[in-house]
C-alpha cells in the first residue's frame, strides 16, 4: 500500500539539461552535485497546487487532456515501452501517474542507458523502494540491462546480488570496470540467472562461484551455474583456464560467443565440448589460435549446432570445414569470412553435407570461385542470405546460378568483386525479395 510519504526514485538529467535551468531539481537535490546524472528521491506529486495564484487560476475549467482519458491499463501498456529513467520521470508528473508508474508489472526489468548515470546509486535507490513490500528482497526484478553504463562498479552489481535473487537476465556490455568478484556473487546469489552479458568488460577472466557458495551447496548440486546464455566478447584476457573453470560450471550453455577473446586455443574448445554438449550457438570470431583442430573438437557438437561463427580464424582451412559438414549436418549458420584457407573443395562438402544452411559469409575467402557457387545453388535451396565480399574469383555467371536456384535469396553482399551489372540485374529479376549489396555505380 503506498501512501503520500512513499519516496519514488527518479533517474534525472544532467544538470545542463532542461530540468535544473527551470529549477524543478533545486528543491531536491544537493548543490554540490555537478557534472554527473544522479538517483533522485522524491514524494509523490501533490494532488492540488496550493499557490493562491494557481488556485485563482484554476476556477477556470479546462479541457481534460487526451492522454487522461485513457483507461489504466493502456496507459501501463504504453509505460512498458519507455527506458527506466524515462518511467521514473513520469512518477513525478501527477499522482494518478505516479501511482500507474510503480505498478509491480512495470518492474520486470531495470533498463538504465547513458554514460554519465551513476549506475552504483541508481540501483540502490531503484531496489531499495522496490523492496518496500519484501524488504531487502526484489521478487518482481528479472532483468537488469546496464549495458554502455561505464559508470558502473562491483558495488552496482553487488547490489543487485543481493537484492535480486529471482534474476534471470543481466547485460552489463562495456562496463569495464566491474571484476571476476563482482560477477562471481551475481552468478552464486541469483540460482535463476540464465542470460548473462558482460561483452567488452575486459576484467573478467572467468565465470565461477564464490568459495562461499561452492561451500554450502550439496554434492547433488554439482556447483553448477543455470546460465544457458553467455556473451563475453571482448574479453581480452580469457584464458583456456579460465574457459575450462566457465564450462565446468555452466554445463547447461547452449548460446556462447567468445569474438575476439585472442587468448583461447584449440586447448579451450576441447574443455568446452567435455563439459557443455548442448551449445546450439558458439562464437570464435578473431581467435586467431583456433585451426582445424579446434573444428574437430567443435564437430562433436553434432546435430545440436545450429549457429558458427569462425571469421578471420586464419588457421582454419578446409580440413576444418570438412569435420564441420561432416557432423553438424543440421548447422543453418556459419561466418567463415577471412578465412583464406577456404577453397571450393571446402564449400563443396559443406554444400552436399548441410543442405539446410541459410545464411553463409565466406567473404575475403580468395580461393573460393564459381565452381564452389555451383555447389552451393544446387544443394543449399534454402539459402536466404549470402554474402561474397571481396571474394576475387566470383564472376556474374557464379551470381546467375544462385540466383537460377536459390528463390528464396533475401540479401547478396558482392561488394569489391568483379560482377556485371546484368548479372545483378539477373539476379533481380529471380530473387525479387533480394537486397544486393555491392559497389557497382552503373547499378541501381
Amino acid at each position: 500500500m503506498r501512501t503520500l510519504s512513499t519516496p519514488s526514485p527518479a533517474l534525472i538529467f544532467p544538470p545542463s539539461s532542461p530540468g535544473f535551468q527551470n529549477g524543478r531539481g533545486s528543491s531536491t537535490s544537493s548543490s554540490s552535485v555537478t557534472g554527473e546524472t544522479v538517483a533522485m528521491v522524491h514524494s509523490p506529486p501533490p494532488t492540488r497546487l496550493t499557490h493562491p495564484l494557481i488556485r485563482l487560476a484554476s476556477k477556470h475549467p479546462k479541457e481534460q487532456a487526451h492522454i487522461e482519458r485513457l483507461p489504466d491499463h493502456s496507459m501501463i501498456h504504453i509505460f512498458s515501452f519507455l527506458p527506466t529513467n524515462q518511467l521514473c520521470r513520469c512518477a513525478r508528473v501527477c499522482r494518478r501517474w505516479y501511482n500507474l508508474a510503480w505498478d509491480p508489472r512495470l518492474w520486470r526489468t531495470i533498463r538504465l542507458t547513458g554514460e554519465t548515470i551513476n549506475v552504483d546509486r541508481a540501483l540502490k535507490v531503484l531496489t531499495r523502494r522496490l523492496c518496500q513490500d519484501t524488504p531487502n528482497v526484489c521478487l518482481m526484478l528479472e532483468t537488469v540491462i546496464v549495458s554502455g553504463c561505464r559508470r558502473l562498479t562491483d558495488r552496482g552489481l553487488y547490489t543487485i546480488a543481493q537484492c535480486c535473487p529471482e534474476l534471470r537476465r543481466l547485460e552489463v556490455s562495456g562496463c569495464y570496470n566491474i571484476s571476476n568478484e563482482a560477477v562471481f556473487d551475481v552468478v552464486s546469489l541469483c540460482p535463476n540467472l540464465e542470460h548473462l552479458d558482460v561483452s567488452g568488460c575486459s576484467k573478467v577472466t572467468c565465470i565461477s562461484l564464490t568459495r562461499e557458495a561452492s561451500i554450502k551447496l550439496s554434492p547433488l548440486h554439482g556447483k553448477q551455474i543455470s546460465i544457458r546464455y553467455l556473451d563475453m566478447t571482448d574479453c581480452f584476457v580469457l584464458e583456456d583456464e579460465g574457459l575450462h573453470t566457465i564450462a565446468a560450471h555452466c554445463t547447461q550453455l547452449t548460446h556462447l560467443y567468445l569474438r575476439r577473446c585472442v587468448r583461447i586455443t584449440d586447448e579451450g574448445l576441447r574443455y568446452l565440448m567435455i563439459y557443455c554438449p548442448s551449445v546450439k550457438e558458439l562464437s570464435v570470431s578473431d581467435c586467431r589460435f583456433v585451426s582445424d583442430f579446434g573444428m574437430r573438437e567443435i564437430a562433436k557438437l553434432e546435430a545440436r549446432l545450429r549457429y558458427l561463427s569462425i571469421a578471420h580464424c586464419g588457421r582454419i582451412t578446409d580440413v576444418g570445414i570438412r569435420y564441420i559438414a561432416k557432423y553438424c549436418g543440421k548447422l543453418r549458420y556459419l561466418n567463415a569470412r577471412g578465412c583464406e584457407g577456404i577453397t571450393d573443395h571446402g564449400v563443396e562438402y559443406l554444400a552436399k553435407n548441410c543442405t539446410k544452411l541459410k545464411s553463409l559469409d565466406i567473404g575475403k575467402c580468395p580461393l573460393v570461385s564459381d565452381t564452389g557457387l555451383e555447389f552451393l545453388a544446387l544443394n543449399c535451396f534454402n539459402l536466404k542470405r549470402l554474402s561474397l565480399k571481396s571474394c576475387e574469383s566470383i564472376t556474374g555467371q557464379g551470381l546467375q546460378i544462385v540466383a537460377a536456384n536459390c528463390f528464396d535469396l533475401q540479401m547478396l553482399n558482392v561488394q569489391d568483386c568483379e560482377v556485371s551489372v546484368d548479372a545483378l540485374r539477373f539476379v533481380k529479376r529471380h530473387c525479387k525479395r533480394c537486397i544486393i549489396e555491392h559497389t557497382n555505380p552503373a547499378f541501381f
